[in-house]
């Protein structure tokens, strides 16, 4: 009966002992606990170290343009419903946030045949030209008006048909064929949408015009 007492004692100890000695297992040391833990319940999502995000450029490019040259995205519409964006210089110059776009070819909110002529026709030399199309760019289309096209560089507004994808980036006086361009045709066996193709988008680095002195 009289070592009932030093046996408590001696069991306490252990116990302590054993509970230090977990803890310790556990949590890690000094300064280590909770993410110890941490570890112990996170899944191996959790463990991974997040990629740092890519960083984007003017107008969401993911490289920056080289000196004297400026930087671009043009996205077609998608169907009838989301408009098309035209960006320059990290500037949106049309957009359907900035309620400026409509059906047809969108260069300066233009839809009909005879307001296009008058818009393209006066274009100074080196003027840029930058075109998205939205839901139907060809309809109103002339043999005149795809002729001025033609002469700003495009080499497939004359297969531009009812309902195609068109992004077209050129200029006035150029002497090649534009490689700025994309153009999908409107086809029930590989259209993206009911009715219309998948939407077009485009962007790169455009030489500045040079002043001659």
């Amino acid at each position: 009966m009289r070592l009932a007492g030093p046996l408590r004692i001696m069991a306490l100890v252990i116990s302590v002992g054993l509970t230090w000695l977990v803890a310790s297992i556990l949590l890690g040391g000094p300064g280590g606990g909770f993410p110890r833990i941490q570890q112990l319940f996170a899944g191996p999502e959790n463990s991974v170290t997040a990629e740092p995000r890519a960083r984007k450029y003017k107008c969401g490019l993911p490289q920056p343009c080289p000196e004297e040259h400026l930087a671009f995205r043009v996205v077609s519409g998608a169907a009838n419903v989301i408009g098309p964006k035209i960006c320059l210089e990290d500037r949106m110059l049309m957009s359907s946030v900035k309620d400026n776009v409509g059906r047809g070819l969108n260069i300066a909110l233009v839809n009909d045949v005879n307001d296009l002529l008058k818009f393209i026709r006066p274009l100074h030399e080196g003027t840029l030209v930058f075109v998205a199309s939205y839901d139907d760019p060809a309809t109103k289309m002339n043999e005149e008006t795809r002729k001025l096209f033609s002469d700003l560089g495009s080499k497939n507004v004359k297969d531009l048909a009812f309902r195609d994808s068109w992004v077209f980036v050129g200029a006035k006086g150029v002497q090649n064929k534009s490689p700025f361009e994309q153009h999908v045709k409107n086809s029930k066996h590989s259209n993206k949408y009911e009715g219309w193709p998948e939407a077009l988008e485009m962007e790169g680095c455009i030489p500045r015009r040079t002043t001659a002195s």
